[in-house]
């Protein structure tokens, strides 16, 4: 009986990734770094500065065992139990979106329109993130601007329960409040109190005829809840409604956006915003819309 080969970690993330490739897993090397480092209880550079490391075999059995889920479409981060959003580290499972780096830029968007704003508060402000989700939008604010108090607002008790955690871990839990509220109901405005110098919202935008046209990962393992709405509209409109309630005067409203939907949220603002903005993603899709409360 011949002994199995002992791998190094920079062995098996070299014929890991190759292996992803050659099948066509999405992000093959980030997949490989997350998986095994998951197992080995590393970061991503500690694989890398670790990297003559021994495998030991049942570090090597789970391993392969977590390589066997991702071949069968759950997403890596998943699997992982984590993602990153703006350099810091999430838990995520499947009660939240994973977060994607088109977010960070609406993050980004948001932070410079408030920067801008001239409200006397921007560097201490109120701030509502409407459809926290994982709160990797309502942390990172928390953590990129140590003045602010951020109320985080999600209809699922499921998804608050992951962010509370995440709140906790990025040691800013004291600075969120956590609120179970849908943004369509019209005792939201209530239930988050407010007003705020900041609302920003990365709301479920797929129509319901889109759903079967998004990637098989997405539609298996990502909360539909978190995704979808009847027309793709129903909570921009909602939100925007509600924002002479939710917005202090001067304040900035941001959204994300469907790839399409600038022109669409565009046309249900109306005369109480002023200086609308709208930014690109990486692939020059309008990603981003922010306005100011006039």
């Amino acid at each position: 009986m011949t002994e199995e080969r002992v791998w190094s970690v920079v062995e098996l993330l070299k014929t890991t990734t190759a292996f992803f490739v050659e099948k066509k897993i999405d992000e093959p090397r980030l997949s490989a770094e997350l998986l095994l480092g998951r197992v080995l209880g590393l970061q991503r550079l500690q694989l890398y500065l670790d990297h003559e490391r021994s495998v030991m075999p049942a570090e090597l059995a789970a391993f392969r065992a977590a390589c066997r889920e991702r071949m069968q479409g759950r997403p890596v981060q998943y699997i992982a139990g984590e993602a990153f959003f703006y350099g810091y580290r999430f838990f995520v499972d499947e009660r939240v979106l994973i977060p994607r780096p088109e977010t960070e830029l609406v993050l980004e968007h948001a932070m410079e329109r408030l920067a801008s704003s001239g409200l006397e508060s921007a560097k201490t402000p109120s701030i509502l993130d409407i459809g926290t989700g994982s709160g990797c939008i309502a942390i990172t604010l928390a953590l990129r601007l140590p003045g602010a108090q951020v109320t985080a607002a999600d209809l699922s008790a499921d998804a608050l329960e992951v962010a509370r955690r995440n709140a906790e871990e990025h040691g800013v839990a004291d600075r969120i409040r956590f609120v179970e509220a849908d943004a369509l109901d019209t005792s939201f405005p209530g239930k988050v109190g407010g007003p705020f110098d900041l609302v920003i919202s990365n709301p479920p935008y797929i129509p319901e005829a889109e759903w079967a046209t998004l990637q098989e990962e997405v539609r298996r393992y990502e909360p539909r809840l978190a995704l979808v709405a009847p027309e793709g509209f129903e909570y921009y409109r909602s939100i925007v409604s509600m924002s002479p309630a939710l917005l202090s005067k001067g304040g900035v409203l941001c959204f994300e956006l469907h790839a399409d939907g600038a022109a669409g949220v565009r046309s249900l603002l109306g005369s109480g915003f002023i200086d609308v903005q709208v930014t690109q993603d990486y692939g020059r899709l309008d990603r981003a819309l922010s306005c100011i409360a006039h």
